[in-house]
């Protein structure tokens, strides 16, 4: 293999210092070139778009830039790509907007897998609309959301399906394809939340299926921007709200306000980055992506299995999930300890990890862990190594049971 994360680092002024950076399933720290380009949009001056001079026309490119860059990240379309301040803000600008056509008596399917982000924006517009809302729960304890699921759940009035590509706390990547397909049989439109799969995987929205397809650059190196990546014809058909001024064209009729340009151009240099992880990587971006994110794929499995093979290990550890094809996250508890404890001790060590429920509502709560303040997130991305995985399991196995009621067993994986 000729991805090295050891070679990727440099590129990283966060991680020359001791501190491991394991909380990658809640956000990424961002290459140095990433920087140069926010900083070099600041530099030679920024206009709004739509004006007569070269400042304005330089932040029209900026904004085409980022498109043609998320387009060729997903395997969209740049006339399909709805920048926003993030996928949150996004899904419930669609929710609202998908909703104008829904009627009492139609229905959507959420899941007991996705963030909250892709529950309860259309939760709400469903009960604004007098939709009926159907759940599409998960197996307990592993955490898998069969395909066969949605079988009894779509019907002929069934509107929308909102489903993730890979679950940021459990890791859980569903058969998104499978399920877009049964959608679309009854005539469904379908919402992936890629945020948590893109930086872990190659994405083809077509492949999967989706109508909408949300992600975010903060979790591949970029900055704090949202994507929703559609078909254009698609969002044609769809009328948001929007001053009246403001252009009716395609996508930019679903963008409020003023983009934040430096950001933008932030994203475009992120997804070049992606693109040059596999120093063997050829072709047009679009290729040299699909052969960096399999090498990054490939990469951390191998450690994510490092990292679930020793927590196994560990007596006082219980793993949270066993789906059987997962993003590299790993989700567990400490035997009478509490999450944030052991996150606090880990912090103590030098090793940033998350704990709590991380806006997983409905698979937290499936799994008898919300109220119990969840449980601890250790996320690799492309920029780990293994000697940051071996600290982790160093200072987990030192740290010992605790005597508190919260934690639960020790053991394996559950």
């Amino acid at each position: 293999m000729t991805f090295t994360a050891e070679r990727i680092r440099a590129d990283y002024p966060a991680l020359s210092g001791e501190t491991a950076w394991l909380d990658g399933a809640a956000g990424t720290q961002v290459p140095r070139s990433v920087m140069e380009a926010i900083a070099d949009v600041y530099r030679d001056g920024l206009g709004n778009v739509n004006g007569v001079f070269p400042a304005s026309h330089r932040c029209e490119r900026i904004v085409d830039e980022c498109r043609d860059a998320i387009a060729d990240l997903t395997g969209g379309e740049p006339d399909g790509v709805v920048l926003g301040a993030n996928m949150t803000t996004l899904t419930y600008r669609f929710a609202a907007t998908l909703a104008r056509t829904w009627r009492p008596g139609d229905e959507i399917v959420l899941t007991r897998l996705d963030h909250d982000a892709n529950v309860r924006p259309w939760a709400q517009a469903a009960e604004r609309a007098g939709a009926t809302v159907r759940w599409a729960d998960i197996d307990v304890p592993s955490g898998e959301l069969p395909a066969e699921r949605f079988d009894t759940l779509l019907r002929e009035r069934t509107r929308l399906v909102a489903i993730t590509a890979a679950s940021n706390v459990l890791g859980t990547i569903p058969d998104v394809a499978a399920i877009a397909k049964s959608a679309h049989k009854v005539g469904a439109l379908v919402y992936v939340d890629g945020v948590h799969a893109t930086p872990h995987m190659p994405v083809d929205v077509r492949a999967l299926g989706s109508d909408f397809y949300a992600t975010s650059a903060y979790k591949w190196s970029g900055p704090h921007v949202g994507a929703v990546v559609a078909a254009p014809d698609l969002l044609a058909t769809l009328a948001p709200d929007k001053l009246a001024p403001a252009p009716d064209r395609v996508p930019d009729r679903f963008e409020t306000g003023t983009p934040p340009f430096a950001d933008l151009a932030g994203v475009t240099a992120a997804v070049d980055h992606l693109s040059r992880l596999d120093p063997v990587a050829t072709g047009t971006r679009r290729e040299r992506i699909l052969t960096s994110m399999a090498a990054v794929e490939a990469y951390e499995q191998a450690e994510l299995a490092h990292l679930l093979d020793g927590l196994a290990a560990i007596p006082h550890v219980r793993l949270v999930g066993s789906p059987r094809r997962r993003t590299a996250t790993a989700y567990f508890t400490v035997a009478g300890r509490a999450p944030r404890d052991v996150a606090r001790e880990l912090a103590r060590h030098g090793l940033n990890v998350w704990s709590g429920h991380s806006y997983a509502w409905e698979p937290t709560g499936a799994l008898g862990l919300r109220d119990a303040g969840g449980a601890v997130r250790a996320g690799l991305v492309h920029y780990n190594v293994r000697a940051e995985v071996e600290r982790l399991l160093a200072v987990v196995a030192a740290l010992g049971p605790g005597d508190g009621p919260r934690g639960g067993p020790g053991g394996g994986a559950s």
